[in-house]
């Protein structure tokens, strides 16, 4: 568990330059020729053209048409969207709405409104409560779904090269199955150093199976523990020496992966499963799934999870009021569905139908009876704030052969220190 001192830090805000403000939309303010309208600003952090901001501009559309007096800004996804929003927090300049990405408790919740009184707020998906409620019960963001993240994999690919996907719960298994991929001739595991993010997860899909509990709680205290960055990082040096990643790494977009993977050109993909949508866009006979990641450590294998899409409204924003009202059409059985299912996972609500496509069978094997652990996102529950660059550098430099494992160690160490002192 978490200490009450990381559930409830948040981003050191001095320094940052107000007038550096780079994210488009503002507040109140409207196209010409909205008159009175109110325009609410939705900083989504969602890539433009991917299936869940397509899906939450769709619901967008449809509150505008039920709200004529309102208007809807989604703001795709712009470069730095972690370090646009601290400058944002520290001129006191908010959205009306914003994605949390999976910080709405430590990061936001001292700058959103609290929603537990809110008419849905009973239906929270119980477990979120752990990631997004603190020791009061309150929680400060509308969560559309319920993150589960495995490792993505094309199910062909896995049949033609004689790989049961129920199997590879060791890291030992995996590691077989990624040689059998190499044998048949297809790139066992994909990711990207030009879309960088990619490379990141990397390291927090393999972060939670490179550390106990109470090495983990170690971390969360301050205390750096370098044995699991050293497995983790030689796990990612041996795949790389035996030639598992794909030879376009720091080429590849997030499409080019997704095609990819659709096309059966790559059997495994660590992100979350809304690649598996974009996949099956470029390839529409694609069969694909997802298993549990295996420990490095020996452990049991585990799934990833925990706060997914999820939007908080400003708590002192002059539009709050229609904030909320947004946020409350969103909770409605039918727009949260929708959006869960056009994402691709399940919705942040209970008793909420959602069609999971061709991944409902990777989630009623391995989420929906329990069996497997649920782990929250690594860098979010035991790193300090601003290491997730780090985790993209260092994997980057391991996959491309520019880093060895003992400088990765050492720079992670050394970021460590420097980002926990600064929290």
């Amino acid at each position: 568990m978490m200490s009450r001192s990381r559930r409830t830090a948040l981003v050191g805000l001095a320094g940052f330059a107000a007038a550096a403000i780079a994210l488009s939309g503002c507040s109140g303010s409207g196209d010409p020729g909205d008159g009175d309208k109110v325009t609410l600003e939705v900083q989504s952090a969602m890539g433009e053209g991917t299936p869940r901001y397509e899906s939450l501009s769709a619901l967008a559309r449809a509150y505008e048409k039920d709200n004529p007096d309102v208007k809807i800004d989604v703001v795709p996804l712009g470069s730095d969207y972690e370090g646009d929003m601290k400058v944002r927090m520290g001129s006191g300049d908010l959205p009306d709405i914003w994605a949390t990405h999976g910080w709405s408790l430590l990061r936001y919740s001292e700058f959103l409104e609290p929603l537990d009184e809110q008419p849905w707020a009973d239906q929270l998906n119980p477990v979120l409560d752990s990631t997004m409620k603190n020791d009061d019960g309150e929680f400060f963001a509308l969560p559309l779904t319920t993150d589960v993240a495995g490792i993505l994999y094309n199910k062909t690919v896995l049949d033609d090269a004689g790989v049961d996907a129920a199997s590879l719960g060791t890291i030992e298994a995996f590691d077989e199955a990624l040689a059998a991929v190499k044998d048949a001739g297809v790139v066992p595991i994909s990711s990207s150093g030009k879309d960088d993010w990619f490379a990141g997860n990397v390291a927090d899909w393999l972060g939670s199976g490179s550390y106990d509990e109470a090495e983990s709680e170690k971390l969360a205290e301050g205390e750096f523990v370098d044995s699991g960055f050293e497995a983790l990082f030689g796990k990612l040096e041996d795949w790389t020496k035996a030639g598992y990643f794909n030879p376009d790494f720091s080429s590849a977009t997030s499409d080019d992966i997704a095609t990819a993977l659709g096309q059966g050109k790559t059997a495994f993909v660590m992100i979350q499963n809304t690649l598996a949508l974009s996949a099956k866009e470029f390839v529409p006979d694609a069969q694909l799934g997802f298993i549990p990641v295996p420990a490095i450590n020996g452990d049991p294998e585990y799934l990833i999870g925990g706060e997914g899409v999820a939007l908080g409204a400003w708590r002192d924003g002059e539009n709050k009021e229609e904030a909320l009202d947004f946020l409350a059409f969103l909770a409605e059985p039918e727009n949260i569905g929708q959006f869960a299912s056009d994402d691709g996972n399940p919705a942040g609500l209970t008793d909420i139908e959602v069609d999971l496509g061709d991944l409902a069978d990777s989630y009623e094997q391995f989420f929906t009876p329990g069996d497997v652990r649920m782990v929250p996102y690594f860098d979010r529950a035991y790193l300090p704030n601003g290491m997730w660059n780090t985790l993209i550098s260092t994997t980057s430099g391991i996959i491309t052969g520019q880093t060895s494992v003992d400088s990765a160690v050492k720079q992670t160490e050394a970021e460590f220190g420097t980002l926990y002192g600064q929290q």
